[in-house]
């Protein structure tokens, strides 16, 4: 893929795969256009964009070469909330803190991925679906950042700094349940949703007095890897990192359309509208009906066990693909 000169300190050096043009495209013109980008000079790895009055989406290249992500803060009247906090590239802590003017803060995250908490060392307390606590605890740890740089000392997939890279530091991680709701002050409440799929503790975000969905994984306008099979050491990885556990999620959340308009997902396009998440139940109905009916499938090395693995793809109705593999489409007790 060509370069996206975006206003990062970072510059890419190489992709592990690429990304659908549809999502290159957008996020080519948003990074290279937007008049409201800004980057902070306490930290200049992360493009600020503010969405809302209240609402910001922070991008971030990722550092292993799969796909750029966003972490998000919203505002309340007495605390903000952020969403996720990707590589933790940079002074992530003071970039937020400038944002929010100092305020109080709820961590949360959508699900295990180095891109996705990584950068909770620079917090004291990080939230979670309850299925997720352990995994994450898993991912954040001593030298966890360094497969990002070779044994002759050079990043191999993002330029930065080696310095800016965090260190490691113990923090709380507290799981909650599925409809946890969190206070920012006063009648300002965002509920964490449980969705599976993705991750087996996969959560999104509903902000209530903004009507903001914050999908995380479970929603993305270039693949949607839900269903990938058994995760070597992923606890409930089985039960719930599946396609008919977020078949049946989604079902329920639909039938919420009112009570959010938008959708900003962990990857790529952002701002979708909330009808979109009926396009993507109904290609997961058509799969978990018939695994066959996928479009297209693409072999991949490595996977979870350190072996090849089919990935399938279905298109999404307007969108981009849903991939998953023969054994991530039911929970395993009942393919048993």
């Amino acid at each position: 893929m060509w370069p996206i000169n975006g206003a990062s300190k970072a510059k890419r050096i190489k992709w592990d795969g690429e990304q659908n043009q549809i999502s290159w495209a957008y996020m080519k013109m948003l990074r290279e256009t937007d008049k409201t980008v800004k980057v902070y000079p306490v930290n200049p790895y992360v493009e600020v964009y503010q969405f809302r009055d209240n609402m910001y989406g922070l991008f971030n290249q990722n550092c292993d070469g799969k796909g750029d992500v966003w972490m998000y803060i919203i505002i309340g009247p007495e605390k903000a909330m952020v969403i996720d906090t990707a590589y933790g590239l940079g002074n992530l802590r003071g970039l937020v803190n400038q944002i929010t003017g100092g305020m109080p803060l709820t961590v949360v995250n959508t699900h295990t991925g180095p891109d996705h908490v990584l950068g909770n060392v620079h917090f004291e307390t990080v939230y979670c679906h309850e299925y997720e606590t352990e995994n994450i605890r898993n991912k954040c740890h001593p030298g966890a950042w360094d497969y990002l740089i070779d044994e002759k000392g050079n990043n191999i997939w993002l330029q930065f700094d080696k310095e800016d890279l965090p260190q490691y530091k113990e923090f709380k991680l507290i799981g909650v349940p599925d409809g946890h709701v969190f206070n920012l002050g006063g009648n300002y409440e965002v509920e964490l949703v449980w969705t599976g799929g993705h991750a087996p503790g996969h959560a999104m975000f509903l902000d209530r007095t903004g009507r903001n969905l914050f999908a995380g994984d479970d929603v993305c306008s270039d693949v949607i890897g839900c269903g990938g099979g058994p995760r070597v050491g992923s606890v409930n990885s089985e039960k719930y990192s599946n396609l008919s556990t977020y078949r049946n999620r989604l079902e329920l959340l639909v039938r919420r359309l009112d009570e959010f308009d938008y959708i900003f997902p962990g990857h790529f396009m952002v701002n979708l509208e909330n009808h979109l998440l009926l396009n993507i139940l109904e290609t997961l109905n058509a799969i978990i009906s018939d695994p066959e009916c996928y479009d297209y499938k693409e072999e991949h090395s490595p996977g979870y066990n350190g072996a090849k693995k089919t990935r399938m793809y279905k298109f999404i109705k307007g969108f981009g693909t849903i991939a998953y593999t023969e054994n991530g489409v039911y929970p395993s007790e009942v393919k048993a």
